[in-house]
C-alpha cells in the first residue's frame, strides 16, 4: 500500500508526513466506517477561498458578480474530476463492493469529492501554504483560460461587459454597406473600440447579425477571446 501511495504523492506533487490522512481522503463512505466526507467539507472550503483570493488578485477590475461566476467555473465538479483523472485517482480510491461493481472509480462526482478531500488532507498535514501551492499549481491552466467575458452571452453583450470592466467607452457600430434585393439583403457593419487600433468588419443577413460578427472579431483582435 505504501508504494502505491508514494506513486500518488508523486502525481499530486505532495509528500505526506502522515500518510494516514491520504488514506482517509481516498476512503469513500461506501466502504463503511471512517470516510473522507469531513475532509471533503474542509477541502471544499479551502479550495473556494484559494480560488477567490487568486481571482481577486488576477482581476482587479472585476465586480463581485463576475468574480463569483469565475470562481464557480474554476472549482466546478467537472474541473475537479479532470484533475483527478490526470492523477489516475480512480486507481487509488477505497470503495465498497457496490461502488466497485457499479464503476464508482470512474464516477466524476466521486473523483471530484476525493480531490477536495485530498486538499483537506494536505491542509491538515502541511498547513495552508502547502494547500494553496498545490491548488494554484493544479488549477494554473484553467486559471489562464479565464476571462471576464461570459461566452454564454452573445458577442455584443460580451464586448460591452468587457469594456465596462476595463472602464472604457462602449463600442460604436456603423452600417457601411447594404447590398442585395429587399428580401435578401447583406449588411456590413464596422465596429470601433477605444482599446483597439483600427476597426473590425462584420457581415450578416441583418444589421444585428453583422454587429454580432463585428463584436466577435473585436474581442479576438484585442486578445480577449481566441479564434475558433
Amino acid at each position: 500500500m505504501s508504494n502505491k501511495l508514494d506513486r500518488l504523492e508523486r502525481k499530486i506533487g505532495y509528500s505526506f508526513r502522515n500518510q494516514d490522512l491520504l488514506v482517509l481522503a481516498l476512503t469513500h463512505r461506501s466502504l463503511g466506517g471512517r470516510n473522507n466526507e469531513r475532509l471533503e467539507f474542509l477541502g471544499d472550503s479551502i479550495l473556494n477561498f484559494v480560488a477567490a483570493e487568486a481571482l481577486f488578485e488576477r482581476f482587479p477590475q472585476a465586480r463581485e458578480g463576475q468574480l463569483s461566476r469565475l470562481r464557480a467555473r474554476l472549482v466546478k465538479g467537472v474541473t475537479l474530476a479532470e484533475l483527478a483523472k490526470g492523477f489516475d485517482l480512480g486507481e487509488y480510491l477505497r470503495l465498497g463492493s457496490g461502488e466497485l461493481k457499479s464503476g464508482g472509480f470512474r464516477r466524476e462526482s466521486i473523483l471530484a469529492d476525493t480531490t477536495e478531500a485530498i486538499i483537506g488532507a494536505i491542509y491538515l498535514d502541511g498547513g495552508m501554504q502547502a494547500a494553496r501551492e498545490r491548488i494554484l499549481l493544479w488549477l494554473a491552466g484553467h486559471m489562464e483560460s479565464l476571462t471576464l467575458v461570459d461566452n454564454n452571452k452573445d458577442p455584443k453583450t460580451r464586448l460591452q461587459e468587457y469594456l465596462q470592466s476595463q472602464h472604457s467607452d462602449l463600442p460604436h457600430y456603423e452600417v457601411v454597406d447594404i447590398s442585395g434585393e429587399a428580401h435578401c439583403r447583406t449588411f456590413r457593419v464596422e465596429c470601433r473600440v477605444e482599446l483597439m487600433t483600427g476597426k473590425t468588419s462584420g457581415v450578416g443577413s441583418s444589421r444585428r447579425l453583422a454587429e454580432q460578427e463585428a463584436a466577435r472579431l473585436a474581442l479576438i483582435a484585442m486578445g480577449v477571446e481566441k479564434s475558433e
